[in-house]
This record gives C-alpha cells, sequence and structure tokens, in this order.
C-alpha cells in the first residue's frame, strides 16, 4: 500500500513542479477521488495570465497534464479534483514557513504547551526554527468563523502584551495562513480563485 501512495504523490508532485507551479497537498480518499492542492509561485510568469492566487485556468492545465501523467505513469483513480490552496492555506514544509514569514499564521502544536495547543500570531524566522510574535487577540485560541483584520495585525501592539511562541515543525500537528479578507480590493479572478477548483 505504501509503494502505491508513492507512486501517486511522486506522479503528482513531478507533474505539478514541471509546470511550475508549488503541490500544496495531495490525498487520496478511499471513493477513489484524487485530491491536488496547487498554488503559484512568487516570481513565476504563468500562460494563464498574471495574477497571485491560483486561477481557473490553471487548474484545468493542471488537471489536463495530470490526466495524462497518471494514466501513463498507471495511477489509478476514479475522480481527480485539482484546487487552490484556500485563504487558510496549510503550511507543511520548511519553504511554505519561509515563503510566508511576516504573515498572520494559526499553529496547532502537537502537545500542548501552559494548557493550550492552538496559537494565533505573525510568523517570524528563527534560526533553525520559528517563531509566533503573539498579543492578546492574535493569541487567543481561534475559532475558524473568526477573521483578523490587516489592521489588527499590522497594529503596534503594546510592547507589555506582546507574547512569542518558538517553535519548531516537528512541534507542529497543522499549521495555516490566518485568511485576510478585503472585500473592497477582490478583483474578479481572485474571487473565483477563492471558490475555485476544478473536478473531473
Amino acid at each position: 500500500m505504501s509503494n502505491a501512495r508513492e507512486t501517486f504523490q511522486t506522479a503528482v508532485a513531478r507533474t505539478v513542479a514541471a509546470m511550475g507551479y508549488d503541490l500544496v497537498d495531495v490525498e487520496r480518499s478511499s471513493g477513489g477521488l484524487l485530491r491536488v492542492s496547487i498554488d503559484r509561485l512568487p516570481g513565476q510568469t504563468y500562460a494563464t495570465g498574471v495574477s497571485e492566487v491560483i486561477v481557473i485556468d490553471d487548474c484545468e492545465a493542471v488537471t489536463r497534464q495530470l490526466q495524462f501523467s497518471l494514466e501513463v505513469d498507471g495511477v489509478d483513480y476514479r475522480r481527480l479534483e485539482v484546487s487552490s490552496p484556500g485563504l487558510d492555506r496549510p503550511l507543511k514544509r520548511a519553504s511554505d514557513y519561509a515563503r510566508f514569514v511576516g504573515e498572520p499564521v494559526e499553529v496547532t502544536l502537537r502537545m500542548p504547551l501552559n494548557g493550550r495547543k492552538r496559537f494565533r500570531g505573525v510568523l517570524e524566522a528563527l534560526g533553525d526554527g520559528w517563531r509566533l510574535v503573539l498579543d492578546d487577540a492574535l493569541g487567543a485560541p481561534a475559532d475558524s468563523r473568526v477573521r483578523v483584520s490587516k489592521k489588527a495585525v499590522e497594529a503596534k501592539a503594546d510592547p507589555a502584551n506582546v507574547t512569542t511562541l518558538d517553535f519548531s515543525l516537528d512541534e507542529v500537528r497543522e499549521a495555516r495562513l490566518v485568511p485576510v479578507v478585503n472585500f473592497k480590493g477582490r478583483s474578479a479572478d481572485d474571487a473565483d480563485a477563492i471558490a475555485g477548483g476544478l473536478e473531473t
């Protein structure tokens, strides 16, 4: 079973990377659904146009190429779904953390620290590890319905209220970007990308 898993993951990763996209996640369900999440890389030029986020055309292009390459590699699946990682993009690799330094991030630890596992703050690099700079608003246990505004993140906190959480990746169960929604400035392409995804 592990060899089959490695085969489909390797095949997907190779194809997505060859097209210049970042493979955020790939998972296979028991019903035969192969779900692939992709992102654009900063500084990369794409045939599908200029955008900071994944658009429907990106999902279509990757879907077409994956259908071909997965057939060549003999990967068995029933349905293929290619989508953007969404506003709450997961951070899984060190390169993800490095890319999003300075952004608000929610981290869930494997083991509780002072009775808590979930922390929210601005991500910083720290030598061989990482740090979240927290304050009362950002550090409170997260509720998925709560949105933190960019103004709150950029506001200069009272130094007396600032705390930090230093951690290594092996201490993290899950990490995600905190969604920052700007309804005034969202373009039609951004709205498509947020809702976007393509299933075949």
